[in-house]
């Protein structure tokens, strides 16, 4: 891990898992989740919905790897908030959206309509009436949405997950946990082509 150019060791953080309180290590956090349990390499990616540099990486990079690490079994990605409110005034609200779609089992699809959309609620003052019309797009329950979005639980589990990515080592969006290690940044698929390939060689080579 220490020859990979854009992944640097977190020997001073504590492994994201163990970062995140105790009661989002399981089913918050498995409503995020995409791929087999049993994958070799799990993934945290540590992102802000108004980022643009997330909506890059979401856009147009995660699909390839999903298609060619996720979808094989090969690695198992979680999405952690890390809204970084003091530059994205929006992002807190466009991640209370998306925890509580994931409390419907929508998340994924809440997930990308907020990058798709980033250009229009991103810019408003008020971002909540727009956000909440998602939950028409994504087919779930918009009286569930409102409901979960005004309990003082849901921004107290968001500020957790920012936290404990700060804790892990994250300082930027995106920032990835990889197996004991950060990768900063929307960087191009074939870094992380790189990088999972080597990862996942190592985990599947018999006595590791």
């Amino acid at each position: 891990m220490r020859s990979w150019p854009f992944l640097v060791a977190a020997a001073a953080a504590t492994a994201l898992p163990a970062a995140l309180p105790a009661q989002q290590a399981d089913a918050p956090l498995a409503g995020r989740g995409k791929g087999a349990s049993s994958a070799a390499v799990t993934v945290y990616e540590m992102s802000d919905f108004q980022c643009p540099y997330c909506r890059r990486f979401a856009l147009e990079t995660f699909p390839t790897l999903e298609r060619e690490y996720i979808t094989t079994g090969k690695v198992r990605w979680v999405f952690v908030n890390f809204p970084l409110s003091t530059i994205h005034p929006n992002a807190v609200a466009a991640a209370e959206v998306a925890l509580c779609a994931s409390k419907q089992g929508a998340f994924w699809r809440v997930h990308d309509l907020l990058y798709t959309h980033q250009d229009t609620w991103a810019p408003l003052k008020e971002p909540g009436p727009f956000l909440a019309t998602l939950a028409d797009s994504a087919k779930i329950s918009r009286k569930l949405l409102l409901t979960c979005l005004a309990s003082p639980d849901t921004r107290t589990e968001i500020q957790s997950e920012a936290e404990g990515s700060e804790r892990a080592g994250a300082s930027s969006t995106p920032s990835f946990y990889i197996e004991g290690g950060l990768m900063s940044g929307a960087q191009p698929v074939e870094v992380f082509r790189r990088v999972l390939d080597s990862v996942v060689a190592t985990k599947r080579r018999p006595g590791t």
